[in-house]
């Protein structure tokens, strides 16, 4: 995905990761459904996991975050599964 294909929901969700993590304490982390659930009208968050997930990506990309599971940071490319997002 080049940054030509990033929509605006893309970065709504980008915007509400950061976000719902400064609201964290340091080394907490929050499910990529927070921010889907933030973006999302009514029930409809689930249709947002997947761009939540791709929007925790590039920011991994950027350097921004990291995506764990169990504790572990993982590549999100690889990883199956409930993934946590942390401030890096």
């Amino acid at each position: 995905m080049t940054d030509r294909d990033v929509t605006d929901v893309d970065q709504r969700l980008e915007a509400a990761i950061l976000d719902l993590l400064a609201r964290r304490a340091p080394g907490a982390t929050i499910c990529p459904s927070e921010a889907a659930r933030a973006v999302a009208e009514a029930d409809s968050w689930r249709e947002l996991m997947e761009p939540a997930r791709r929007a925790a990506a590039r920011l991994v990309d950027r350097g921004e975050v990291d995506v764990t599971q169990g504790g572990d940071v993982v590549d999100l490319a690889t990883a199956r599964g409930p993934v946590r997002i942390r401030r890096r």
